[in-house]
């Protein structure tokens, strides 16, 4: 299936449900990436999230609540750093993955969520489509970004 652009896709497996969703966005990937490392602002711009508070760095601790279940918090670790380039956090039930791609003027942003494990299929029909959310996600980071370029 092709991917279009601001469109997320989710596939599911028994153990596994993966969404992922791509944007191109006129703007350089340290001025996206300086938004995605900003946990303090990133309420200010995105409006998936209630609060995120933590160290957006390799081996760091941050705390999300996120729009689709507010009441509760996600404690996540910050798994991988690569500057201006791909950026993955999660938990042991998940994993997020941001990836920054220049692309002349633009830079094409992937983000990527697969969450699962041996007793996923107990709970996978509670956890919502994160499909409108990301689509969401991807146009405020596309519109903040694009602003402040």
């Amino acid at each position: 299936m092709a991917q279009v652009f601001g469109k997320a896709q989710t596939s599911k497996k028994t153990f596994s449900r993966t969404t992922n969703i791509q944007q191109l966005i006129t703007a350089e990937p340290a001025k996206i990436w300086s938004l995605l490392t900003n946990a303090s602002d990133m309420p200010r711009w995105n409006s998936t999230i209630v609060s995120l508070d933590g160290d957006i760095r390799e081996g760091g601790k941050i705390k999300l609540k996120s729009q689709l279940d507010p009441k509760r918090t996600f404690t996540l670790k910050v798994k991988e750093v690569i500057p201006n380039q791909k950026l993955v956090w999660g938990d042991a039930m998940g994993k997020r993955t941001y990836i920054l791609e220049p692309q002349g003027e633009k830079t094409l942003f992937s983000m990527t969520e697969k969450i699962g494990g041996p007793i996923f299929p107990i709970f996978a029909n509670k956890i919502p489509s994160f499909d409108a959310s990301f689509e969401k996600f991807v146009s405020d980071l596309k519109q903040e970004a694009e602003y402040q370029s």
